[in-house]
């Protein structure tokens, strides 16, 4: 029976709720960077932080669930929202991000193959508080640059769609709006993606706080803001699930998953990172073939 209701959730796409959202958010999003067109930098800052951070990283875990094909039964659908998704990024980002991160979820923990796990160059080089705290600051552009150096891929027919959108999107901002504009919606995603709560999911996941359990799950009120990205350990199971419906997930089958260590603060996920000594980015479980796992050193 829980397998049924399981298997049933599957059925659902959010297609509308989807829609609506991503449309909501990017539009927000854009009109305040037409807003703060001679804004000084101070009041960009403080604003990009505490507000066009939560709506970029919405955006983000927009992409992330697109990647999936949880709004549309047909991908292309998938992939054209996504590339909406992606304007007020200001860097194109979505179509490669799934590219990736589906190998992340195939092949999780890898060497080599999935590119959530850190290089051997980041485990050597962040090693203490200060070290740490650079490297939670600049998470997205180790992002984006591990693959370049891991695994590179020929980009495709549609990452050229997608970069040609977006950059035409900037421009537009650029020549209408100007500059300031354009560096709102930048430092948005910069930030959002760095010491910032909505960014503690990046390390919430999959860093081992606690031995042998390689995957964890956050059930706090951010999950709401990000797609419930938190649900990860259920999102891990079942990839096809929405992820406004994970939660049934836990409810259906609380057996699997009340016994596992959890969160309820992301940010208090990164004072722990920051701060314990034995936690860096070699804590994650590393494997050199499928099927075969130890904790990276």
């Amino acid at each position: 029976m829980k397998i049924v209701l399981v298997t049933a959730l599957y059925m659902v796409h959010d297609v509308n709720i989807t829609v609506l959202q991503i449309t909501v958010v990017v539009s927000l999003q854009l009109w305040t960077a037409t807003l703060l067109h001679d804004a000084g930098w101070l009041k960009m800052l403080a604003i990009a932080y505490f507000f066009g951070s939560f709506l970029n990283h919405n955006l983000f875990l927009a992409i992330h669930e697109l990647s999936h094909n949880l709004a549309f039964s047909t991908p292309v659908y998938n992939r054209c929202l996504g590339i909406f998704a992606n304007l007020p990024v200001g860097v194109p980002m979505s179509v490669t991000f799934q590219k990736y991160h589906l190998e992340h979820h195939r092949f999780q923990g890898v060497d080599g193959i999935d590119m959530d796990i850190p290089s051997r160059a980041e485990t050597l080089l962040v090693t203490n508080v200060v070290a740490k705290s650079i490297w939670v600051m600049l998470q997205l552009f180790f992002y984006a640059l591990r693959p370049l150096f891991i695994k590179p891929k020929p980009p495709g027919y549609w990452e050229f769609i997608n970069f040609s959108i977006q950059i035409a999107l900037d421009a537009a901002v650029v020549y209408f709006w100007g500059w300031r504009s354009l560096a709102y919606l930048i430092l948005s995603t910069f930030v959002g993606g760095g010491m910032h709560p909505m960014a503690g999911h990046f390390i919430s996941e999959h860093y081992v706080f606690k031995p042998e359990q390689e995957t964890y799950s956050y059930y706090g009120p951010l999950n709401f803001l990000t797609w419930h990205v938190g649900y990860h350990n259920e999102h891990h199971d079942f990839p096809r699930i929405p992820g406004s419906k994970l939660h049934k997930v836990k409810d259906i089958a609380p057996e699997y998953y009340e016994g596992l260590e959890s969160y309820k603060s992301w940010s208090q996920v990164i004072y722990m990172y920051l701060m314990d000594r034995t936690v860096g980015p070699f804590s994650r479980m590393k494997r050199k073939v499928p099927g075969t796992a130890k904790k990276s050193e």
